[in-house]
This record gives C-alpha cells, structure tokens and sequence, in this order.
C-alpha cells in the first residue's frame, strides 16, 4: 500500500527527489515496500526491533534514531497523534529547510488529521489518495516551526518517565497494576520481563525478595529507553529485543520466574497470536520448575494453550477486564 502511494508521487512529479544524498524513512512496518525511493539510498529509522531487524536483513542501512543531515525524508505515520507529531519534527530537523519531507499513511492511523494540522503550520501539496490511504508532500519548514511538535516527556508520579508512542504512556496501565499487587513477597532468583516497557512491572519484581536479576526484554527502543531511567536498580539487564525471538532466550538463558502483560493488537487490529507467541516464548525460557505470572484481557483466548504447554494452571485474581494467571512448571515440546 505504501509502495503504490510512493510510486505515484514520484510517478506524477509530486515528490521530486534530490538527486543525491541518503532519503531517511521513519518507521516503516515490515512488509513495506521502499524499492520506490531506491534501496542504496533509503536509511531505515525505527526502533522497533521486528521492523529493524526486517528490514536489515534485506540490506538496507537502518538506525534506530536520526542521524546528521538527509536529502529527503518518508514520515510512516503511526497511530497515536503525539508520537507522529513527533516523527514528524524529528524529520524536519534533520533535513535542510525546502527538502522534501513526505507524511503517509492510512486513514485509519489518523492521516486526515495529520496534514490538516500540518497545514496551520506550513504549506502542504495535494494530498494522493490511494490504497485506503494518503501521502502529502512538503518542503521542510525551519526547524522551529515545528519544534513544538517535538516529543516531550511525560512526567507520572514518583518521577517515572514515559515518551509518546510508548505503551501506557499517560500513567500505570491497570492490568499491569493488579498483576504487580498479585505477585508474592518472595520471588526466585533470575526473573524475566517480557515486554517491559518502560519499567514498572520490573521495578516490581525488585521490590520482592529473592531476586538476584530482572532482565527486561523490550522490543521499542524509546520505551526501553524509558526503562534504563525508570529502573537504575543494578540488579536490572536490559535487553533491547523481540520477546518472541529465540535469540532472546539464548542471550538471556533460563529463568526461574516470568511476569509479562503481553500486547495483543498489531496496529489498530486485535492480534492474540502476538500474546500466544508471548506465552510460548516465556515456557521456552523458563527452567523447568520455574513460574509465569502473566495478566491478560479476559476475552484472549490463552487458556488453551498455557494449559499445553504447563502442567499447573490457575486463575490468581483480576477484575471484570482482566485475568491474572500463574502458570508453573512448563512442558518441554
């Protein structure tokens, strides 16, 4: 989808490279075609690990933050309107005033918005409408015209810090407050938090005794970023990883207990595979009399796996969204 708005643009004279220097593209998802825009040329700028790793492997040069000057610059607009307000003067900074900066993406993800915010802002071109989505081409502003767009730190109480973008950003999610309620006084030695985010079930853990390492696995760099000031305890090890990648656990080696609140959307888009994927990773890490705390969505379907891959299985508590679940001594498949 993006690659078809992409070739129309440049097809129709609407989006005018330069004709040298490195074309940075924010946050593309895995599955984007860029071949438009010239592989030697594109630099990949994103932090999700998945997507990094993705894109690596096909060659491409990829950072998870922007790096000096670019000629042109390909904003893929995320969902949550900060984070793209983000991305989007992240962008214009690094590029020369009058480059081309380019903003895509679907409707769903808020692109209507975007250029009309845009707009009050600086000129924008006509906007291409293709494959249920827009792209809009501008010439970079100076770089305080949008410097108010800039991500700015949210602040929770206690000190802890959030970025756009980042999941739970606005304050403690729920679920992971109930889980963090759940967990026993005393915990094993070496815990893992998969999905750590940006810290506050693995601050958790390390209230508990018994524990010797907390490894938080997270796969959004600004959210582990987070996490590195969240928790300065010296017993936390930061992993900046995709939880469901084998290379995590081998990096990590087995643990004796795992906490995690999984995610279960991919975009807009309810995903449970993204939590069962979590569920196999975790019995695929722990040693073989070690436990899972995990809370969940009351409506995921992940009872059927735990049950297959541990031998003990019990419901601990929740509310009316949310379950939490002890699963212990996993079985080997």
């Amino acid at each position: 989808m993006r690659s078809t708005r992409l070739s129309l643009a440049l097809d129709s004279g609407a989006l005018v490279l330069p004709s040298e220097g490195p074309v940075a593209v924010f946050h593309p998802k895995a599955g984007d075609d860029l071949a438009p825009l010239g592989r030697d040329r594109v630099r990949v700028i994103t932090g999700f690990k998945p997507d990094h790793d993705a894109f690596a492997a096909q060659g491409y040069a990829c950072a998870t933050e922007p790096e000096g000057s670019y000629a042109a610059a390909v904003v893929c607009l995320p969902r949550a309107r900060a984070e793209a307000r983000a991305l989007i003067a992240a962008a214009a900074a690094h590029l020369p005033e009058g480059a081309p900066l380019v903003v895509d993406g679907q409707k769903t993800d808020g692109i209507d918005s975007a250029i009309s915010d845009l707009r009050k802002l600086a000129p924008v071109g006509e906007a291409l409408a293709k494959a249920h989505g827009k792209l809009a081409v501008m010439h970079a502003p100076p770089a305080w015209v949008l410097a108010p767009w800039q991500a700015q730190p949210t602040v929770l109480p206690g000190g802890l810090k959030t970025l756009p973008g980042v999941f739970s950003a606005d304050g403690i999610d729920p679920g992971s407050a109930l889980l963090a309620a759940a967990l026993p006084q005393k915990l094993p030695r070496r815990v893992a938090d998969l999905g750590a985010g940006w810290g506050y079930l693995s601050r958790e853990v390390l209230t508990r005794d018994g524990v010797a390492e907390v490894h938080l696995v997270e796969a959004d760099a600004a959210a582990l970023d987070c996490a590195r000031e969240n928790v300065t305890d010296p017993r936390a090890v930061f992993h900046w990883a995709d939880a469901t990648d084998a290379k995590a656990a081998a990096q990590i080696g087995p643990v004796d207990a795992v906490v995690m609140n999984p995610p279960f959307h991919s975009g807009r888009a309810a995903d449970p595979a993204l939590g069962l994927a979590f569920i196999r990773a975790a019995a695929g890490m722990l040693t073989t009399s070690g436990t899972l705390w995990m809370v969940a969505n009351r409506h995921l379907p992940y009872e059927a796996l735990l049950r297959e891959r541990f031998r003990e299985v019990e419901e601990i508590g929740g509310d009316s969204r949310f379950r939490l679940t002890r699963a212990a001594r996993p079985i080997r498949t």
